[in-house]
């Protein structure tokens, strides 16, 4: 298996795991204290979170088989840091009500797109 390959298959499982656990604390924790706009803007985090680790998971499986792909790395890169900027801005800005935050989001979102297209890129390109 390719360093590539195993760096983002773990990344993608570690994500997966924060995810879940996030989504869970939101759902218990979370629920009889936060606002019901508050619990939406983290549900929406824990949503993209745990769609992206599913992104780091492919990205893996296809490093793989690319081992010198590029575009793949970065793809992967992107997605992760899409990951830390937006659910990251969304769970702090649900948990301090910090409305400025919210300014990071649009970050983490043009790199998911970037990571997805990198990834598309790299398909086509094989």
């Amino acid at each position: 298996m390719t360093s590539a390959a195993k760096i983002f298959l773990t990344a993608g499982g570690l994500a997966a795991l924060v995810a879940v656990a996030l989504g869970a604390f939101g759902a218990h924790a979370l629920k009889g204290r936060l606002s019901p706009e508050l619990l939406t803007v983290w549900h929406t985090a824990v949503e993209y979170h745990l769609f992206h680790a599913l992104g780091l998971l492919a990205i893996g499986l296809v490093a793989a088989q690319l081992a010198e792909s590029t575009l793949l790395k970065w793809s992967g890169w992107l997605m992760l840091a899409g990951i830390v900027l937006f659910s990251g801005s969304l769970y702090a800005l649900a948990l301090t009500g910090v409305r400025w935050l919210g300014a990071v989001t649009p970050a983490g979102g043009t790199a998911f797109l970037a990571a997805w297209a990198l990834f598309v890129i790299a398909i086509l390109r094989a």
